[in-house]
């Protein structure tokens, strides 16, 4: 991967607050609560989904010891 091909990770201004509710009816802990709030931010999504198909590409999983 070039580094040319890199996204520009989402930045917030600081003291940002994320508004999140947890779900009524089921167990959900703040931290879940929170990052599902996150990922329905566009620009956080596409910033995860390109890390992860970076992570998941990346040369080091493919080489041999």
């Amino acid at each position: 991967m070039k580094f040319k091909d890199m996204l520009k990770s989402p930045v917030f201004p600081p003291g940002y607050r994320w508004g999140f509710e947890k779900r009524k009816g089921v167990y959900e802990s703040e931290v879940t609560a929170l990052v599902r709030k996150m990922l329905e931010d566009k620009d956080i999504r596409e910033d995860q989904r390109f890390a992860w198909e970076r992570w998941r590409t990346e040369d080091r999983l493919t080489k041999k010891p």
